[in-house]
């Protein structure tokens, strides 16, 4: 593991930290206030934010297991563990996004208020715990699903607490109840279009895809331009991690001939030119006759 990769790890060990903390301690006020009010409101989204903290518990242990080391059992180590949670954290949102609707349009049928301004009080401090929470990975969000699914299970929380805020005011200027299931179903939708993007990305990365991002067909043109090599074969690009991507290629080189630096030159800039962390190399001569795993003719 690279200086940097460490480092990034570290920081997130302590976003998770910080994360996990706060939102136990809003739970614990949450649930508090909700018995003392009497409120059911807060109550159940006492419990939805406890699901949550749960599921910041697992993207935390699966990013702390991906740093394990390998084993004679486990020779990738537990690297898998994260795409194995940003798929969890998924599901778990699509969870808590049908009871949200199934909450709302049980509303529109049933309109309730808000219960007062405890209410709006208790979620407007949900509003800003979950958007601190959510900051904390937000540089992340991009380059690592686990972290993205750690960041959309907070930023949805923020946005659900910031419905109960807005509706609340709403109803008590306008009295108009059917504002809450409504702006609830706004949120719903928000929310829906961020999970499926991370359900499908994740599904993606636990069937062995290509990772979003990485060019295969540079990858391809890169080994086929290279002046030792005459043709290729059995390519495959598959992530390791939800950060790391594994590379595998047979070469065949050309009059047998290569530099002595070729391979280690050849890892190096599939690293920093394509971001393949972990490439396997297999060089082959034309002499040698054909390979058993070039069954669909040379790239």
């Amino acid at each position: 593991m690279s200086h940097n990769h460490s480092h990034q790890v570290s920081n997130f060990n302590r976003a998770f930290a910080i994360g996990v903390t706060l939102n136990v301690i809003f739970v614990a006020i949450e649930a508090g206030y909700g018995i003392v009010s009497g409120s059911l409101a807060l109550i159940a989204d006492a419990w939805h934010n406890l699901s949550d903290v749960l599921g910041l518990l697992l993207a935390w242990g699966a990013s702390l297991l991906a740093g394990k080391a390998a084993t004679e059992q486990r020779t990738y180590g537990f690297r898998k563990v994260t795409i194995m949670a940003s798929l969890a954290s998924a599901i778990l949102l699509l969870v808590a996004l049908g009871g949200i609707i199934y909450e709302a349009v049980g509303r529109f049928f049933d309109p309730k208020p808000v219960e007062g301004l405890t209410v709006i009080a208790v979620a407007a401090i949900g509003v800003v715990i979950n958007t601190i929470t959510a900051l904390l990975f937000l540089s992340g969000r991009k380059h690592d699903l686990n972290i993205r699914g750690a960041f959309l299970h907070m930023a949805a929380d923020a946005g659900v607490s910031l419905g109960v805020v807005a509706a609340g005011i709403i109803i008590m200027v306008t009295g108009q109840l059917l504002i809450d299931p409504l702006i609830s179903l706004v949120i719903a939708a928000v929310i829906l279009i961020g999970t499926w993007s991370l359900l499908r990305d994740s599904m993606n990365l636990a069937i062995d895809s290509v990772p979003e991002g990485i060019d295969i067909a540079g990858i391809k043109k890169h080994l086929t331009d290279l002046e030792s090599v005459s043709q290729i074969h059995d390519l495959h690009v598959w992530p390791m991690s939800t950060t790391e991507v594994a590379l595998s290629v047979h070469l065949i080189i050309a009059d047998g001939c290569m530099s002595k630096n070729f391979l280690p030159e050849l890892q190096q800039q599939l690293h920093d030119r394509f971001g393949i962390e972990h490439s396997t190399i297999q060089v082959e001569r034309q002499e040698d006759g054909p390979c058993m795993l070039n069954k669909n003719g040379c790239i």
